[in-house]
């Protein structure tokens, strides 16, 4: 039984989850913590619960879902893993961290990449990779499949989907990753999102309007 915190952290208001399970080990997604603020209060969460993280998931690259990545991989010794697509996002964090008035160092970490379908081992859990770009171009979700949840990154949200106006975004990729990927999955799926509240599936089938035009064309 995996246990979800989730926090709220820098300006964008990003959601980072740590993921653990009875035995205390720990996965760390999307480290979005800017302020050494925000940095002791991830780790406190975890000193506090005595855990240690074994994992760093990146969804996706964009600079507020990795801006903790130096932090957590420097402090508990971790690869990030992401799909290959998203080198180049992660690449132009300096950059991209300039144009939004957030400077940031490049992460200079090890790297896994990870792919479509992959299997990550978690102990006795599993975590299967969906490839699912649009609002990047490597964006994944993860989904546990016993317990019926994804940690969804920015494709769909709580009334919304992820935006397309961004560098390497492709709304064509988005309706399809959603329709193929997501869709097929349970509508008691929870949907643990890069930004805002948990939502299901199901829910978003009958109120969210992006998701009603799918299933309708």
């Amino acid at each position: 039984m995996l246990t979800i915190k989730e926090f709220c952290f820098n300006a964008f208001q990003e959601n980072t989850f740590v993921v653990y399970n009875k035995k205390k080990q720990a996965i760390i997604v999307d480290p979005g913590c800017y302020t050494r603020i925000e940095q002791k209060i991830l780790t406190d969460f975890i000193v506090q619960h005595s855990l240690t993280p074994t994992l760093l998931l990146n969804t996706h690259c964009h600079l507020d879902h990795v801006f903790g990545n130096n932090f957590i991989s420097e402090t508990y010794g971790l690869s990030a893993l992401l799909h290959p697509n998203e080198q180049v996002v992660l690449d132009r964090l300096p950059e991209s961290a300039a144009k939004w008035g957030v400077p940031a160092e490049a992460y200079k970490g090890p790297i896994q990449y990870i792919h479509d379908q992959e299997i990550i081992s978690f102990d006795d859990d599993e975590l299967k990779v969906l490839l699912t770009p649009g609002h990047s171009p490597g964006s994944v979700c993860f989904y546990h499949e016993a317990q019926n949840f994804i940690l969804g990154g920015d494709l769909i949200f709580k009334d919304g989907v992820g935006r397309t106006d961004l560098p390497g975004c492709n709304p064509q990729d988005l309706i399809n990753s959603i329709k193929n990927q997501i869709l097929p999955l349970p509508d008691a799926l929870s949907i643990y999102s890069g930004h805002g509240p948990v939502t299901h599936l199901g829910r978003e089938k009958e109120f969210n309007p992006y998701i009603k035009y799918l299933l309708n064309n």
